[in-house]
């Protein structure tokens, strides 16, 4: 009815505008003395944008994303499709509209000297890529294990959008995520948070197995 004002609810109201989602430059940090270790990402005056408390990390365990610490809202729900972690596929969902996003798959054999994933749309196609770095430096990671820090690339459509860069400090791992060059948003930043907290979780497992 005409004049009608229509109140929408927290969820609805925050959905993908959601602030963690409309950043092109954040940073991630793992804090690993806890006894469950947890996840960060804020903005650049240090704000909590999202936050993830990890189980003793397996690939098949729900992975939930949250606005901050109080776990009250959640923005995001990942879930692997099987326990193979050596080839692991991880739905993406939109917890405020319980809309499939898109798929983070691990490229098994090829992840083996170096890392790479699939990013996939909500139709499984894929749509871009996540590589680890250099080839070399990746290989010296695969033996020397954390001192060298990791860096990724993000691609869509073939064309490198953004990075993704590992800080020294192996007791804080904070990655610097920057994809000032998609300013149109392009990939959707869903998938990039997503793709954040798998990178920090999922790649130290396997580097320690």
């Amino acid at each position: 009815m005409a004049g009608t004002v229509v109140a929408m609810s927290p969820k609805s109201s925050l959905g993908i505008n959601a602030a963690v989602f409309q950043q092109d430059y954040f940073l991630a940090r793992r804090k690993v003395f806890s006894f469950a270790p947890k996840l960060y990402i804020w903005d650049s005056t240090g704000a909590t944008l999202a936050f993830v408390r990890q189980k003793v990390f397996a690939l098949r365990d729900d992975v939930r994303v949250f606005t901050d610490e109080t776990q009250s809202f959640e923005l995001l729900h990942i879930k692997g499709r099987n326990i193979i972690d050596f080839g692991a596929a991880f739905d993406v969902t939109d917890s405020l509209n319980d809309q499939k996003v898109g798929v983070l798959k691990r490229r098994g054999w090829k992840s083996l000297l170096r890392a790479e994933w699939d990013i996939l749309d909500p139709l499984d196609q894929e749509i871009g890529k996540i590589r680890e770095d250099s080839a070399l430096l990746a290989i010296i990671r695969r033996f020397v294990g954390r001192i060298i820090p990791q860096g990724y690339t993000f691609e869509l459509g073939g064309e490198a959008i953004g990075t993704a860069r590992q800080s020294w400090n192996i007791f804080a791992p904070t990655m610097t995520v920057d994809l000032t060059t998609d300013p149109a948003k392009r990939l959707d930043r869903r998938l990039v948070v997503a793709a954040i907290m798998l990178l920090m979780s999922v790649e130290k497992n396997v580097e320690r197995r």
